[in-house]
């Protein structure tokens, strides 16, 4: 059997806490991972016969998830709520009828209200997603998919 010197039992004390630290950081960021949500991993299938959400989506529905996109220009300047889209829309789609809207949106509910975001700016958006169709008593907006309690990130 050997024996450590002292200065062996010293950094292996002070390593120690620092790799329990490294582990708890990877396992929180491969959790962070698992929790990212695209737009590709969103649906099954969207077709004349309905909206199919995927495996991927369900499994993390009611969970909190992160999500990237853009953000579409708002109805108005300060809002509690917006339209995340895969790729940029420069064009406010309840504001002009014959405008192409994507049909894999998400809508975001904000925890708080925000400006509006440059809509080339990259965001991220982080809250817990719902799915099904739902009608916003206030806007009377139909949504498929909506994060709720939502903070946004500029990426």
């Amino acid at each position: 059997m050997t024996r450590k010197s002292g200065a062996a039992l010293r950094r292996t004390f002070l390593l120690s806490p620092l790799l329990l630290w490294a582990t708890a950081l990877q396992a929180a960021d491969n959790l962070s991972l698992d929790r990212l949500l695209s737009f590709e991993s969103l649906y099954k299938s969207i077709g004349i016969l309905g909206t199919q959400y995927s495996e991927r989506a369900k499994a993390l529905k009611g969970r909190e998830v992160r999500m990237r996109g853009y953000m579409a220009p708002p109805i108005k300047p300060e809002s509690n709520f917006f339209v995340l889209t895969r790729e940029p829309v420069s064009v406010c789609p309840f504001c002009a009828s014959d405008a192409e809207w994507p049909v894999d949106i998400v809508v975001i509910y904000l925890k708080s209200t925000l400006g509006p975001v440059n809509f080339s700016q990259r965001i991220e958006v982080s809250g817990k997603l719902e799915m099904g169709s739902w009608t916003d008593p206030q806007t009377g907006f139909v949504s498929q998919v909506r994060i709720v309690n939502a903070e946004v990130a500029k990426l």
